[in-house]
């Protein structure tokens, strides 16, 4: 029992860890600090952003997605005992 609440806990806070740090990075929709009047001028009204989407990256949350990845297989082995 001790090893699914243990795992439990990794999940959460692996997954939490990642979106966090996703969250972090800065908005998906406006990926440049530029004033309004230059981003609608400039860019069409989208919400897809420009260049490359490196706010989405799994090298990036790898430590998070990792850490839930120990607590599902804690999990996992306390269900089995």
């Amino acid at each position: 029992m001790a090893l699914v609440v243990i795992g439990a806990l990794f999940v959460i806070v692996g997954l939490t860890m990642a979106a966090v740090r996703t969250a972090g990075r800065g908005r998906l929709s406006q990926p440049n600090t530029q004033t309004s009047a230059t981003q609608t001028s400039a860019r069409p009204n989208t919400l897809e952003p420009t260049g490359e989407g490196r706010r989405l990256s799994l090298k990036a949350d790898l430590a998070g997605l990792g850490m839930a990845a120990v607590g599902a297989i804690l999990i996992l082995a306390g269900a089995l005992s």
